[in-house]
């Protein structure tokens, strides 16, 4: 079944369920007089507009790509978690202020047997549907039910904390109503601001995954020909639509046949196994020569020293034209990566005098 579909279904499931909850929780709120009970019921209906909100994020997402959209509309689905994260938000600031004042001004309580029953079925049922919309989107890829699923997890603890505030009341004739639902606003308020944390993350752009970025160049570095894999960048248009490029490094002597075959397998090879539309360049290996392995040598000793140094890579030498040219990854912390670059220059051209250097500064995209 298409991705499209199943987030559909399984949101569709999560609203049907959530709206029954509503229903007996909102109608055992207002029958018992506790205000802990009746913002649950809140919480499930806001579960029932974030699951709206996805389906509607869904279909637009899914969207064919256009003349103005080449990459297609996929990151549509992290504004849909941000609008669900913002819905969750709001709820939880309503929650919050409703409950406060109960703190000080308790209002009286009646549960019956069938009330403290429809709570406790309802812990279960969260349980049950979280596990299986996280577990969904998580198959699939898709942060907004992953996002769903977790917060109905959370549901179920905070009902299950309205059921002890009921059992509380009834065994001790003590009214905790007040607390539990502040507890319930600020844990709603908590997630909520988690959600946007993650979101916002997708959509300005995180550093990609450390075991994905060491797979892929494991991949690329098992063929024969490829003395190393660098600059590794991964942009991702969506959960599911990923582009990408990356160096390889090869002997110097290869000819362009020969490079362009390896280049298509490799290409293929990553989108077979990962998925990803990947762009591949060329870094020349010629330190077979004593005198040019002598020189790469040193550099390495030299960029050793610095600590700001993340990795070498990229080492040529045009032998005709005397030039060295050679890539420096410098750390985020770095002040200012000028300066080492500079530093790296003066100190190889010293003992190299009869060179030009060029070096290019990379940025630490991958581990």
């Amino acid at each position: 079944m298409k991705r499209e579909k199943v987030i559909i279904r399984t949101s569709i499931r999560g609203i049907i369920v959530n709206l029954v909850l509503v229903v007996f929780k909102a109608t055992v709120g207002l029958i018992s007089g506790s205000v802990a009970i009746a913002l649950d019921a809140l919480n499930n209906l806001t579960d029932t507009m974030s699951a709206i909100v996805t389906i509607i994020g869904t279909k637009l997402a899914h969207r064919k790509p256009d003349r103005e959209h080449p990459y297609g509309h996929g990151r549509i689905e992290y504004i849909t978690t941000l609008l669900i994260g913002l819905i969750i938000l709001f709820a939880g600031v309503g929650a919050i202020i409703e409950a406060v004042p109960r703190i000080f001004n308790p209002e009286k309580t009646e549960y019956s047997v069938i009330s403290l029953i429809i709570i406790a079925v309802a812990v279960g049922v969260k349980v049950l549907l979280g596990r299986y919309v996280k577990g969904v989107g998580e198959k699939i890829n898709s942060g907004s039910l992953i996002a769903s699923g977790k917060d109905a997890l959370f549901d179920a603890v905070l009902s299950f904390s309205t059921l002890v505030s009921a059992i509380v009341s009834i065994v001790f004739r003590v009214n905790i109503d007040g607390w539990v639902g502040t507890v319930i606003a600020a844990f709603i308020i908590k997630a909520s601001i988690e959600m946007l944390s993650e979101a916002w993350m997708d959509v300005v752009g995180r550093r990609m995954d450390s075991d994905l970025a060491q797979k892929i160049k494991n991949t690329i570095c098992a063929f024969p020909e490829v003395q190393g894999a660098y600059d590794l960048t991964l942009h991702n248009y969506g959960p599911t639509d990923v582009i990408g490029s990356v160096h390889i490094q090869i002997p110097d002597n290869m000819k362009a046949r020969e490079i362009h075959r390896l280049t298509r397998e490799i290409s293929v090879a990553i989108y077979k196994k990962f998925g990803i539309v990947m762009t591949i360049g060329i870094y020349a290996e010629n330190t077979t020569k004593r005198e040019n392995k002598k020189m790469k040598g040193r550099l390495e000793e030299i960029v050793s020293g610095y600590s700001e140094i993340l990795q070498m890579h990229g080492f040529y030498i045009d032998e005709e034209e005397k030039m060295v040219a050679f890539d420096l990854i410098i750390s985020f912390g770095c002040t200012d990566r000028e300066k080492i670059k500079n530093e790296v220059i003066r100190e190889m051209k010293k003992e190299f005098p009869g060179y030009r250097f060029t070096v290019t500064l990379d940025v630490d995209m991958s581990d």
